[in-house]
């Protein structure tokens, strides 16, 4: 059995010395990973929707207050922002396997919570289990980062885009069973509503298992061990001096901050729309219709958009995120209210643009960051999203009920400008090169 010099044990199956040696293996074990991803990516996609789509109609019900009706998803991405600190030390020390098995567990709880709290309209228990079971939805994100473990520069933006695509299947799905979970959560006598955070603690649950059983050996710790024996091999000393000189600052700045503006312009409108169509006389079955189109919106693309990432470039598609989700923002705040298929235009647009936002951001931060330090940064950044989504859901109701809709709409699209002078930023810049001993 083969010991870490952080402390980590792996599996005496896996014989790390012949990942560091044999190309084949390391992208054996890659195509691997990007399966196990799936599977659970797969899951945690059906347990994210149920937040996203009655979260905000809950707290309206149990709260008796639209201004309230964001802080659902406040608490779910200020949860979000805590697991993804935990789950990141976690992955750094003991591994994706420990860290990401852990919050999808931890997800799971906090959706059964929510469960039992709306059967007891026990509004304390409410905010906490929103608050853990934000922790199964930023694990569904940082679940994002283990494909990329063993990708080479050129792969990472496709890897990222296969863990996103994997979750189109769950996320989809889950707003179009909202009706069915809410049958089925009234025959057992719990409020309607609630129906689909049943369905969301038993797919986070699973997420959490197939990822604990399966992904063996682990591509992080096999990453860090093929990076250090690199670093050996080039007479480079690997501490923390080093490490820190290795990344690029200039790489994390440009994708914590494209990450940032699309994720609370992504938010601040999707939480406010079923809201919004709840009051010009839509039922569930059409908010469902589209939420999940939203969300396939966010993750379907991602196929394409991840082989453009790693063919255009990062910045270009971070350009072109900021002008799509302008468009969807103004549309948001003109189109009327009693045309389905425009609202439906506009949230797809909202999810192409967060889409192309996150997957070039991710890839910024990927290319950035040394495997020595990689998993505690990307938690780091994960943090900072979920707050920039935490402000963006708990401020929407506010706008909404102070003002109107449209205002919020505005509001987003002038954040979606920002990200046109951080790409000129970065494009001003010199040409980022990658240090050899980054590329594992």
């Amino acid at each position: 059995m083969s010991h870490e010099p952080d402390g980590t044990i792996e599996s005496p199956t896996s014989n790390l010395r012949a990942y560091i040696d044999s190309l084949e293996m390391q992208e054996r074990l890659y195509k691997r990973t990007l399966l196990i991803v799936v599977m659970s990516q797969i899951f945690g996609g059906a347990g994210l929707a149920a937040g996203v789509t009655v979260g905000a109609l809950l707290a309206q019900d149990m709260l008796g207050a639209d201004s309230f009706a964001g802080i659902p998803s406040a608490l779910i991405t200020l949860g979000s922002a805590a697991a993804a600190l935990i789950v990141g030390r976690l992955s750094q020390r003991l591994g994706r396997r420990i860290g990401l098995a852990t919050g999808f567990l931890a997800g799971g709880i906090g959706a059964i919570g929510v469960v039992i709290a709306a059967v007891g309209d026990n509004i304390p228990l409410l905010f906490a289990s929103l608050l853990l079971y934000g922790a199964g939805t930023s694990t569904n994100l940082q679940a994002r980062y283990a494909g990329t473990d063993l990708a080479k520069p050129k792969q990472r933006g496709t890897a990222v885009s296969i863990a996103l695509v994997s979750t189109t299947f769950g996320a989809v799905g889950g707003p179009n069973l909202v009706d069915v979970m809410g049958r089925f959560a009234a025959s057992l006598d719990v409020p309607a509503l609630a129906g689909p955070f049943i369905l969301a603690g038993a797919a986070f649950i699973l997420a959490g298992l197939v990822l604990l059983a399966f992904l063996r050996p682990d591509p992080f710790i096999v990453a860090k061990a093929i990076a250090e024996a690199q670093e050996k091999d080039q007479g480079h000393v690997s501490d923390t001096k080093s490490n820190i000189q290795a990344t690029n600052n200039r790489g994390i700045i440009v994708g914590v901050t494209v990450m940032i503006l699309t994720q609370i312009v992504m938010v601040a409108i999707m939480t406010m729309t079923p809201i919004h169509m709840i009051h010009h006389g839509y039922g569930l079955a059409e908010v469902g219709l589209v939420i999940s189109i939203h969300i396939g919106a966010m993750f379907l693309p991602s196929l394409v958009s991840g082989v453009l990432v790693d063919k255009v470039g990062r910045t270009a598609m971070s350009f072109a995120s900021g002008i799509i989700l302008l468009t969807a923002c103004i549309l948001a705040a003109l189109v009327p209210a009693d045309s389905m298929l425009l609202l439906i235009t506009v949230l797809a647009l909202l999810g192409l643009g967060w889409n192309f936002g996150l997957i070039s951001g991710t890839a910024l931060i990927v290319d950035a960051t040394h495997p020595a330090t990689r998993a505690r940064t990307q938690g780091n950044v994960d943090v900072l999203i979920a707050l920039a989504g935490a402000s963006g859901g708990g401020l929407s109701g506010m706008v909404v009920a102070h003002s109107s809709y449209a205002t919020l709409s505005l509001a987003g699209g002038i954040l979606s400008l920002l990200l046109i002078p951080v790409v000129i930023w970065s494009r001003s810049s010199r040409k980022m090169e990658i240090p050899k001993n980054m590329i594992n």
